[in-house]
C-alpha cells in the first residue's frame, strides 16, 4: 500500500495524467461549484470559507482523476 502512495503522490505532476486531471477538474468542478455555491456566487454572497471550499471543489475531481489513470497506469505495467 505504501508503495502505491508514493506512485500516487509521484504522479500528481506527472506531464502523461495532468492534462487529463486538468480537464476533469475543470468540468466536474465547475458542475459542482455551481450545484453547491451557485446561488451565493450569483448573488455576490461567496464568503472567504464558500472561496476556499469552492477552490477544494476542483481539488478533488483532479484527485479522483489522477487516482484513475495511475491505477490503470498501474495495472498495465504489472
Amino acid at each position: 500500500m505504501t508503495k502505491f502512495i508514493k506512485g500516487f503522490c509521484g504522479s500528481l505532476f506527472n506531464p502523461k495524467f495532468v492534462p487529463t486531471g486538468l480537464r476533469v477538474a475543470l468540468f466536474v468542478g465547475t458542475v459542482l461549484l455551481m450545484i453547491n455555491h451557485g446561488n451565493a456566487l450569483l448573488q455576490g454572497q461567496m464568503s472567504r470559507a464558500r472561496w476556499i471550499s469552492a477552490a477544494l471543489t476542483y481539488c478533488v475531481p483532479y484527485l479522483v482523476s489522477i487516482h484513475g489513470q495511475y491505477a490503470s497506469d498501474s495495472r498495465k505495467r504489472s
